[in-house]
């Protein structure tokens, strides 16, 4: 297994993982498959490009994008000190393995890089307890809790808001 920052040579693998999460996960993510399903490949090569601000990370097995996780700083200047980790997802025939442990561990180590990042914040659906239990144990914790964070067909789910300090290399 492989893990890398990704780029816009891997733009249609992205795109059609990120289909396949929307789809099999909804519930993780507040965007859904027929929001995204449009998006030109273009499009998403140029979101790929890592810069100072952030970067998306992949997982590979035999050459195959089976994971992946984003980190971006917040965008206004009072709020750049915090990161944002988000789109975090593992194909279900490969979770249980350390992928998604290996992708939150670059891109932690990435936010430790960042100049003048200090947190890095992400929300993660309230019944989710695996994803919440290795958030934990990487440090992140716990708070705010939103009641009908999101809602999918009429269901309401809710999110728990968790935090981790970064550590500067």
């Amino acid at each position: 297994m492989e893990t890398r920052v990704l780029g816009a040579e891997d733009a249609e693998r992205v795109r059609v993982l990120r289909l396949d999460a929307l789809r099999d996960s909804p519930t993780a993510f507040s965007s859904s498959e027929e929001e995204e399903r449009d998006i030109p490949v273009a499009q998403v090569a140029e979101r790929l490009a890592p810069t100072p601000d952030g970067a998306v990370f992949g997982a590979f097995e035999d050459g195959a994008l089976v994971g992946m996780a984003g980190l971006h700083r917040e965008r206004h200047r009072k709020l750049a000190h915090k990161g944002v980790l988000w789109g975090v997802y593992v194909k279900p025939a490969f979770r249980r393995r350390g992928l998604a442990r290996r992708l939150l561990e670059e891109a932690l180590r990435y936010a430790a890089s960042m100049p003048g990042l200090r947190q890095v914040n992400l929300g993660a659906n309230a019944a989710s307890p695996a994803a919440l239990a290795l958030y934990e144990a990487l440090g992140f914790e716990r708070f705010g809790f939103e009641r009908g964070f999101m809602a999918i067909d009429g269901v309401l789910y809710d999110e728990v808001h968790m935090t981790r300090l970064v550590t500067k290399r």
